[in-house]
């Protein structure tokens, strides 16, 4: 499926392609990745004290992360049709325009002359169509055979450990020395440069990049973006419903304790902006030594299911520590094994999906594939401020026991199928 600013024909792809230096666009799509992570985590580290200020308790802070949420998961897998017709170059250049016009809104909130609370819950708006990541896993997996795709995709998480580690650290310095108005300018500046980046110098196109892609039959009609049925098709695909369960119920009691960790590390943890943004910096740089170094060694001598089902066990590991967690040094204990147990997950189930559809549906499919963390979003903050004002934050642990612990019995019961490509 091919988009007004798609090649006409195969020929003309691989021609297109050819001129172009693949590792350059790849290269470059990483550090596009780079500047929404630590864009996205300037924003996180906002919100709380921004929130806060404006007299918003945690069930409105909640409120705003929930609506993040549903837009980003009604919209992602429309917005990743939207890639796969109309191109890589589009797709980043809307997705960045539009997290431009969120840090505005978020910049304009701050400012005491303004309604800032309805200019709040406004910014919460362009997030329907702020889709980078999977964007960026499209390009990737367009323009990589199937064998090198998953170590390329990997290495995305290397760019989410650094957008963490310099998204806190630049969101709480700057918030404790300079206020809440800064790090949302800076995140403007940033994503700005971005939209210009993508479309100046990523191509219309990646689909057809590679040699083995198969191009739509000539004279097909073009799909709407908007077309549900054949989105919904790719969830019926086999083994893919039982994957994306996998997914979603493994990650969901981390997902809760996560999105309400600002809030956690508050009152709970009683930290400042800037002792969160180092914490959240500790969290980044274990997720880019997992990502990057961990995951592929293991990943070369253990099959999916086996990482699949060590991920969940250490996952159960981790919820028992959570119950009893009592300070942040706790915490920064347990922190390893959530990472491995997140990391390995994802990339897991994100290679076996990528591989169960054809190249002119990756980014539709990569769109769900994102869609999982929106869902979470969606149900977590008013599902985790509802437990965290109820129970505290031992719930959050028994919650991942239990959870994770009926996902083992599936996994015993109905291994995942085998693939010949192991996750590098």
């Amino acid at each position: 499926m091919q988009g007004a600013w798609a090649p006409r024909d195969q020929g003309q792809s691989h021609s297109r392609m050819g001129a172009l230096n693949r590792p350059s666009v790849i290269l470059l799509t990483y550090v596009l990745a780079t500047i929404e992570f630590t864009c996205l985590f300037m924003q996180f580290s906002i919100m709380p004290y921004l929130s806060r200020n404006l007299g918003l308790d945690s069930i409105a802070f909640g409120y705003l992360q929930t609506i993040f949420g549903v837009l980003q998961l009604l919209c992602g897998p429309v917005f990743g049709r939207f890639a796969d017709q109309h191109g890589a170059r589009a797709a980043l250049t809307l997705s960045f325009l539009s997290a431009l016009t969120l840090y505005l809104l978020l910049v304009a909130a701050s400012s005491p002359a303004l309604p800032g609370v309805y200019l709040l819950f406004a910014s919460r708006l362009p997030g329907a169509l702020m889709h980078t990541m999977p964007v960026a896993q499209m390009v990737i997996t367009d323009l990589l055979a199937p064998e090198e795709r998953p170590k390329a995709l990997g290495r995305l998480g290397l760019c989410f450990g650094v957008g963490v580690i310099l998204g806190s650290l630049l969101g709480g310095t700057l918030i404790s020395a300079y206020g809440i108005q800064c790090p949302a300018i800076l995140a403007a500046l940033a994503t700005l440069l971005g939209a210009v980046l993508s479309f100046t110098c990523i191509p219309a196109s990646t689909k057809g990049a590679r040699t083995d892609a198969q191009a739509p039959p000539p004279g097909s009609p073009r799909a709407s973006v908007f077309d549900l049925k054949a989105i919904g098709s790719l969830l019926r695909l086999p083994d893919v419903p039982r994957i994306f369960l996998v997914k979603v119920a493994s990650t969901f009691p981390s997902g809760l304790f996560m999105i309400m960790f600002s809030i956690i590390s508050m009152d709970f943890f009683q930290l400042e902006a800037a002792q969160a943004g180092y914490l959240m910096s500790f969290f980044g740089l274990l997720q880019m030594v997992t990502q990057g170094l961990v995951i592929g060694w293991l990943s070369s001598h253990f099959s999916e299911e086996a990482l699949l089902r060590a991920s969940v066990l250490v996952f159960i590991a981790v919820g028992l520590a959570m119950a009893s967690m009592s300070s942040v040094f706790h915490f920064c204990l347990l922190v390893p094994g959530l990472v491995f147990s997140m990391c390995s997950l994802n990339v897991v189930t994100d290679s076996m999906l990528t591989k169960a559809v054809s190249s002119s549906d990756t980014g539709t499919m990569l769109g769900l594939c994102a869609s999982v963390q929106p869902l979470l979003r969606t149900l977590g903050p008013t599902l985790g401020g509802l437990l965290y004002r109820s129970f505290g934050v031992p719930i959050f642990g028994h919650v991942q026991i239990v959870v994770n612990t009926l996902v083992l019995l599936l996994l015993w019961r109905k291994p995942m199928p085998q693939r010949k490509d192991k996750v590098r």
